[in-house]
């Protein structure tokens, strides 16, 4: 693994992006960089209300300019959106500065690890197991578009970040191998 390329984590909420990016970061060295927290920090405001009083497009061109931001950094491990690499340009801009890893789990876990609250502005309300099934399937394919893929719905925090390692050591294994 190229010392100083990014790790970006993506994938859907609930996933362990950030759980799973704070402890990878810990583990190499690295800085940690959450994506949504830099979009708050530059609208001056939580992400739920970002979406209540901006809107959702509001929200997609600040996290536009954090990925580009971000992008031009190295050596971190970020968590970015859930949404995030949906938008192309967003995903080719990740993808010059690293690796991009989409973290996944099935959607029963995902129901169980958001809970019953309404801090997830696009699962506001009734229903959120049908959006959580809707919302994976509209972004399914550009998830897949990652370099990795890797299922957390029955591991740790701690299993993620080492399974994540492993293949990325493999991956550079046979990179200098081939």
């Amino acid at each position: 693994m190229e010392e100083k390329k990014n790790i970006i984590l993506c994938g859907f909420m609930a996933t362990g992006k950030s759980s799973v990016g704070q402890r990878l970061a810990a583990m190499l060295g690295r800085d940690f960089v959450d994506l949504d927290s830099w979009i708050e920090s530059e609208a001056g405001m939580p992400i739920p209300r970002i979406f209540s009083t901006l809107g959702e497009p509001a929200f997609r061109a600040l996290e536009v300019r954090m990925v580009e931001r971000v992008a031009e950094r190295t050596g971190c491990v970020v968590a970015a959106g859930g949404g995030a690499i949906v938008n192309p340009k967003n995903l080719e801009a990740l993808k010059r500065s690293g690796i991009v890893i989409t973290l996944t789990a099935d959607p029963e876990t995902i129901l169980s690890r958001v809970g019953t609250g309404d801090d997830r502005p696009l699962l506001r309300g009734e229903g959120k197991a049908e959006r959580i099934r809707l919302l994976m399937a509209q972004r399914n394919e550009a998830y897949a578009k990652a370099d990795m893929i890797v299922d957390t719905s029955s591991m740790s925090i701690e299993e993620v970040a080492r399974h994540i390692l492993s293949r990325l050591e493999e991956r550079a294994g046979s990179q200098v191998a081939g």
